[in-house]
C-alpha cells in the first residue's frame, strides 16, 4: 500500500495595489463580481498556499493573509513583488493580480504541476491574443529572488520597472487559458464578468461559492446530490438555488450554535447577498466612476475600500 503524499507546499503573492485609472480610481480589488470582492475571489483560488501574501494596505478579507507593502508605496509591480517575496519560504510561489474573476484552484494547480514537471523558471498563462500574463503564474522562488536582485543592481532598485524586465530574464513555459487569464481593467470588463457568471452553466456554482464566502463556511457541497434530494422531497424544484441556499444557511446557523438568533443572522447575510446579486444584473456602471448603490444595499466597492494611488500592478 502506497503511503499518502500530501501535495508539495507553495506560497502565493497577490499584488493588490494600483491606481485603477481605467476604473476612475476605484478600489479595484474591492469591486464585487457575483457578490464577492475580486480580491476574495483570487484568495479563494490560492487557498491551498502555505503562506499567502497580499501586497497592499490591509483590509478585511474572506480569509487570513499576510500583508506587505513596498517601501515607499507606489513603486510598481516589481517593487511590490519584491516586498511580497520577502515573506515567502516555499520552493514555488504563485504570483497573481487581484482582478481575476474566473481564476480557480484547479488553474493554480495546473500551473504548479506544469512547473514541477519541467526545468523552466516559471509557467504563466496567456490571454486569447497570446499575450503573456505574468501575474497569473507560478515561479521558482529562488530564480525570482535572483533575477530581482540582478535587476535592482542594474537599475538602482526595482521601483518603476515594468514586469517585462523580469520575464525577459526568465525561461518561461506558457499555457493558454482565455478564461482564467481574464482580468478586469475597465467597467466594461466588470460588466462582462458579471454577465458571464450568470450564464446557465456557471450561475449555480458561482452562487453557492458566494453564499459560502458570505456565511464564512468551508464546505464541499455535492450540488447534484443536494439537488436530487430537493427534487425528490419537493416533487421537482424550479429554482435550485433556493434549497441549496437554505441548506447553507442552516449549516452556518448550526456552526454558530443554532437557535433563532443564529438562523436570523445567517438569513440576513444571505438575503443581503441576493440583493447585491440582483442589483448587479441590472446596474450599468459609468466608465469612470464607481457604480451608484441602491438605498439600503451594500455598494459594489467594499465599504472599507479607499482609492489607491499606486501604479497598476499589471
Amino acid at each position: 500500500m502506497t503511503a499518502y503524499e500530501p501535495p508539495a507546499a507553495y506560497d502565493a503573492v497577490v499584488l493588490a495595489g494600483g491606481a485603477a485609472r481605467r476604473l476612475g480610481g476605484a478600489d479595484k480589488p474591492g469591486v464585487r463580481v457575483g457578490g464577492r470582492a475580486l480580491l476574495d475571489r483570487v484568495l479563494a483560488a490560492c487557498d491551498g498556499a502555505r503562506t499567502t501574501v497580499v501586497v497592499a494596505a490591509p483590509r478585511p478579507t474572506a480569509r487570513s493573509v499576510t500583508w506587505a507593502r513596498e517601501d515607499p508605496p507606489g513603486g510598481g509591480p516589481l517593487a511590490a513583488l519584491d516586498a511580497g517575496l520577502r515573506h515567502t519560504t516555499a520552493e514555488h510561489v504563485v504570483v497573481l493580480s487581484a482582478d481575476l474573476p474566473f481564476l480557480r484552484a484547479r488553474t493554480v494547480g495546473r500551473l504548479l504541476d506544469t512547473l514541477r514537471g519541467s526545468a523552466a523558471d516559471g509557467v504563466l498563462l496567456t490571454d486569447p491574443d497570446g499575450r503573456d500574463q505574468p501575474l497569473v503564474a507560478a515561479y521558482r522562488t529562488r530564480r525570482l529572488r535572483e533575477t530581482l536582485a540582478v535587476l535592482a543592481e542594474r537599475h538602482g532598485g526595482p521601483h518603476g520597472l515594468p514586469l517585462r524586465r523580469l520575464t525577459a530574464e526568465l525561461d518561461l513555459t506558457r499555457v493558454s487559458d482565455p478564461v482564467a487569464s481574464f482580468d478586469c481593467d475597465t467597467w466594461d470588463d466588470i460588466a462582462s464578468a458579471r454577465a458571464r457568471i450568470r450564464e446557465h452553466g456557471n450561475v449555480l456554482d458561482e452562487w453557492i461559492s458566494a453564499v459560502k464566502d458570505e456565511l464564512g463556511i468551508d464546505l464541499d457541497v455535492d450540488v447534484k446530490e443536494l439537488l436530487d434530494l430537493a427534487r425528490d422531497a419537493a416533487h421537482g424544484v424550479a429554482r435550485p438555488a433556493a434549497p441549496l441556499t437554505t441548506f447553507l444557511v442552516g449549516y452556518a446557523a448550526a456552526r454558530a450554535g443554532g437557535g433563532p438568533e443564529a438562523v436570523s443572522e445567517a438569513s440576513r447575510k444571505a438575503v443581503a447577498l441576493a440583493a447585491r446579486w440582483a442589483e448587479e444584473s441590472t446596474s450599468r456602471a459609468p466608465e469612470a466612476q464607481v457604480p451608484p448603490k441602491a438605498p439600503g444595499d451594500r455598494p459594489d466597492v467594499a465599504p472599507d475600500a479607499t482609492p489607491d494611488t499606486r501604479p497598476d500592478a499589471g
